[in-house]
């Protein structure tokens, strides 16, 4: 019996680190700070959102440098529009990832996205990476009044995509992931290729990924 694969996008789909420090430097560099985050070093504060990424840039700042009051939210904004117009100028599908889709899809299993990325951005980045018609549905951060890891945006993104939580599965690469899993009563495979590779095993999925080619092999076990 086929099921339903959902999937994450940043750091599970595709390394999108390279584009949103991109955004959040652009924030810093018009504030005259420079870039306070590196492409490659800083890759994991990426994926754990803009926010993210601009506290820890401002962390960085000398002691001369003071924000005027409501800068992480001026900042949040700009680093979005930023983000938008350049979303996918570094940013790369992980090896394998659209030879999985189509071996799932063939072995009639129905694919969706869920993800804490505004929902338009995520549909513009799917759009640009040319795999948005993959899926038959994508749930992001602001589609619904929660996000991950509440269930309620994976079970909507099982349900659209025609499927049911019981007969599915949700394919992540971090703690919010694992969560997301457990809160529905699914299993998780966390990717070992992004970020943080094999140090996702402390959070104890029920398997780790260690290339999209063995992705087709779980879902035939987990769905059947």
């Amino acid at each position: 019996m086929a099921g339903t694969v959902v999937f994450d996008l940043d750091g599970t789909l595709a390394d999108t680190s390279g584009d949103l420090i991109a955004a959040a430097n652009a924030c810093f560099a018009a504030r005259g700070l420079g870039a306070l985050l590196d492409p490659v070093g800083d890759a994991l504060i990426a994926f754990h959102g803009g926010r993210a990424m601009l506290r820890a840039g401002y962390g960085r700042m000398s002691g001369d440098h003071l924000l005027p009051p409501g800068a992480e939210d001026e900042d949040y904004l700009r680093l979005l529009d930023h983000y938008g117009q350049a979303i996918a100028v570094h940013t790369k599908l992980y090896p394998g990832t659209e030879t999985a889709l189509d071996r799932l899809a063939g072995a009639g299993h129905r694919l969706a996205v869920c993800t804490n990325k505004p929902e338009a951005l995520a549909e513009t980045l799917l759009q640009e990476l040319g795999i948005r018609d993959r899926f038959a549905a994508m749930i992001g951060a602001d589609t619904l009044p929660v996000r991950k890891p509440d269930p309620r945006p994976y079970q909507a993104a099982v349900e659209a995509a025609g499927g049911t939580v019981a007969q599915s599965f949700l394919v992540g690469d971090t703690e919010t992931d694992r969560k997301t899993a457990a809160a529905a009563g699914v299993r998780v495979a966390l990717v070992g290729f992004g970020p943080e590779g094999e140090a996702l095993r402390r959070l104890a999925p029920e398997a780790l990924l260690a290339h999209f080619d063995d992705l087709p092999g779980l879902a035939a076990d987990w769905l059947g």
